[in-house]
């Protein structure tokens, strides 16, 4: 490849279409082709910055204070800043092989001093480059406040009122506190008991038989309220109020009611973030509005992500508001008789609270016996098709509610559930796994706890089944043989680690026939761990080491799907060793000798080499 040409470099791209002929020129005259291999450093902070660069092929990301600020693809040009500041702020690498032309600096300096359209077109971009800076920035300092402890936050002071007070009496004083809520202190059966009184109660209130001078508080109160410890975080009490559904949790030390804390005065803590997902998600009114706040999702992991929130806070965070999406799409799409008569539920990794990122729908839908809809396969289609357009892939393996082994009355269910224990279908072992890790999104959840109880007892004592199920581990190859590619990467050894098959995989599926053989209700792993432990089923420390190597890979999943998102690539579990730094290579070497001893310990408990 000639050093110098003039064919293949385009001027229709801005700033570059802004240059007269005689720049123009000047630019072909010092333009050189250079390439580098992927991973290759081209500028930091200690180098010289004598070159500016156009990408041709590949792509190049920017990092600043060790996160990534930008990624470059073709046509893109970087390192001006570099260039007129005489000294880069960051890094730039190749993230696979890059072909670039390469623009003497000098020569950037003269077209920028002699051209103020090509100039305001460079800073143009390098103000976007900066924003992009300041935004990661602010990011950092969001999910620092979002560490911060709730007694450090605004907690409003108790009030209280006696519940036999009527309301007209508890809205005068309301009036002179200038307050919209206030605590009911009452006593049922002998028993003190804590509820709260607010606007919304005082409306319902109104719209009854009874004058308000006559109705006393408590009648109108509620007395299911969530509690927090003072030394809680921020995001515990948003991760509680998005859970539970609620606009205030109470702040206490031990007994002692210390406040009240508002999901307003929480966000304004957090610099007014009024507009996170939960809220736009209870607000949507139609399709399309739930729409806009479904794909806010994978923006929202990305700021957590980068701000260095930990995976089980990120997922769990998810998994909350994807179940809140999902039943708020079913009520748009069902008739409100359909809701009511079936149990919605998700299963698999999202059952689990453990899919971060949409990867696919693992959906079905139970209907109560005896029931009909004419409107049933309407419905399914329509929320199957939503769900699609809010960014949730279809399921591979057609585990949808538009499948008919996945839509099913009760009575339905528990004979496919038989037939997945029983029969001699080589997928049952899978389908009730992933069955019996769902979770019930909407309507009648009963539906869901009677299939989960008949599977239960159409288990109790079968070891083989145990046995049978558990061996599924086998159909992955164990990774015995990825220490020493692990510990030394040769030249032109590049080694693709499944992160779900040698991975996630042995953990979570290991941990889920442990669970079904001791009949367990938990559906996430780490419950599920911390369970067996408590029983005593599992030793404390295996359980420990499990739980941190499932989080660290999951980790390791994130960061390669975000890093997929922002190449516009597929997102799958397949992630290239050399991608890893030393520490992530050595913490996966570690998580992988948790497995192999997790496996072990499952072999002698099932007897699978009898």
């Amino acid at each position: 490849m000639p050093d110098h040409f003039s064919e293949s470099f385009s001027f229709d791209a801005p700033p570059f279409d802004d240059l007269s002929p005689e720049q123009e020129a000047l630019v072909r005259g010092s333009l050189k082709r250079v390439s580098f291999p992927k991973g290759a450093v081209i500028l930091t902070p200690d180098m010289d910055p004598a070159h500016v660069y156009v990408l041709a092929r590949g792509h190049v990301q920017q990092l600043e204070a060790g996160e990534v600020v930008a990624v470059y693809g073709p046509a893109d040009f970087f390192a001006f800043r570099a260039v007129m500041a005489g000294r880069a702020s960051g890094v730039l690498q190749a993230l696979d092989e890059v072909d670039a032309w390469q623009l003497p600096g000098a020569t950037a300096r003269a077209l920028i001093a002699g051209n103020a359209r090509f100039g305001a077109g460079v800073f143009a971009d390098l103000s976007h480059r900066l924003s992009a800076v300041a935004q990661s920035r602010k990011s950092r300092e969001f999910l620092s406040l979002m560490m911060v402890r709730v007694k450090d936050a605004y907690i409003r002071k108790p009030f209280f009122v006696d519940g036999g007070l009527d309301l007209v009496s508890v809205c005068r004083l309301l009036q002179a506190q200038g307050l919209g809520n206030a605590l009911v202190r009452d006593t049922l059966d002998g028993v003190e008991r804590i509820g709260m009184f607010t606007t919304t109660d005082l409306r319902d209130a109104l719209l009854r038989d009874v004058p308000p001078r006559e109705l006393a508080v408590r009648e109108v109160a509620q007395f299911t309220l969530v509690s927090l410890p003072a030394d809680a975080e921020l995001s515990d009490a948003l991760l509680a109020m998005i859970r539970h559904r609620v606009h205030r949790v109470l702040v206490r030390d031990g007994d002692e009611i210390l406040g009240v804390l508002s999901q307003l005065d929480l966000m304004s803590f957090v610099s007014n973030h009024s507009h996170l997902i939960a809220l736009q998600v209870e607000q949507a009114s139609t399709i399309e509005e739930l729409q806009r706040a479904a794909l806010q999702m994978d923006s929202l992991i990305a700021l957590l992500h980068s701000g260095g929130a930990r995976v089980e806070l990120i997922s769990s965070l998810v998994s909350e508001l994807n179940q809140q999406i999902f039943a708020r799409l079913w009520s748009f799409v069902a008739p409100a008789e359909l809701v009511a008569n079936s149990c919605l539920i998700v299963m698999g990794s999202e059952g689990r609270g453990e899919q971060i990122l949409k990867t696919d729908q693992d959906n079905a839908l139970l209907l109560r016996d005896g029931y009909v809809c004419g409107e049933l396969d309407q419905s399914v289609q329509r929320f199957n098709q939503a769900l699609i357009a809010f960014g949730y892939p279809p399921c591979p393996g057609n585990i949808m509610v538009t499948n008919p082994l996945w839509c099913q009355p009760l009575a339905g269910f528990k004979d496919s559930l038989r037939q997945w224990l029983y029969g001699a279908d080589p997928e049952g072992p899978m389908n009730l796994a992933i069955f019996m890790d769902a979770r019930a999104v909407a309507g009648d959840a009963s539906l869901l706890r009677q299939a989960r109880d008949y599977a239960h007892s159409s288990m109790a004592g079968s070891d083989a089944f145990f046995a049978r199920f558990a061996a599924a581990l086998d159909q992955f190859s164990a990774p015995g043989g990825w220490w020493a590619r692990l510990t030394s990467l040769r030249a032109g050894d590049d080694p693709v680690f499944d992160l779900k098959k040698l991975g996630t995989f042995p953990i979570v599926h290991g941990v889920r026939a442990l669970a079904l053989e001791h009949r367990l209700d938990e559906v996430s792993t780490a419950a599920r761990l911390r369970t067996l432990v408590s029983r005593q089923h599992i030793a404390p420390d295996l359980a420990r080491d499990l739980i941190e190597a499932l989080h660290f890979v999951m980790g390791l999943k994130l960061k390669n799907n975000l890093h997929q998102k922002q190449l516009d690539q597929p997102l799958d579990n397949l992630t290239q060793l050399s991608s890893l730094g030393t520490l992530d290579r050595d913490l996966l070497k570690d998580s992988l000798a948790i497995i192999k001893r997790f496996r072990l310990f499952l072999r002698l408990h099932y007897k699978l080499d009898a």
